[in-house]
C-alpha cells in the first residue's frame, strides 16, 4: 500500500539522476533508493519522529543515515 507522499513515476524520473547511487564494492542495498526517497518524503510531509516511520517503509535508521550522509542534499534539500 502506498502513501499520498510517495513519489509519482514522473517525479522519481526527475529526481533519480540527482540521487547518489549505491557505492560499488559494498553490501548489496536492501532497499531501493526510491523506497528511501519515498520514506524521506513521508517524514518531511508528516513531521513525524524518525522512529515513528511506518514499518512498511525502510527502517528508520536506514532513512536517517541516508539523510545525515548528505543524500537529500544532492537533491537540493538543505539542512
Amino acid at each position: 500500500m502506498g502513501y499520498a507522499t510517495d513519489l509519482s513515476d514522473e517525479e522519481w524520473e526527475l529526481l533519480r539522476p540527482l540521487v547518489p547511487a549505491v557505492k560499488p564494492g559494498g553490501r548489496p542495498a536492501k532497499h531501493s533508493r526510491r523506497e528511501i526517497m519515498d520514506a524521506l518524503a513521508y517524514w518531511l510531509r508528516t513531521g513525524c519522529a524518525w522512529r515513528l516511520l511506518p514499518h512498511d517503509l525502510p527502517p528508520w535508521k536506514t532513512v536517517y543515515h541516508y539523510w545525515r550522509s548528505g543524500g537529500p542534499r544532492a537533491c537540493g534539500n538543505v539542512s
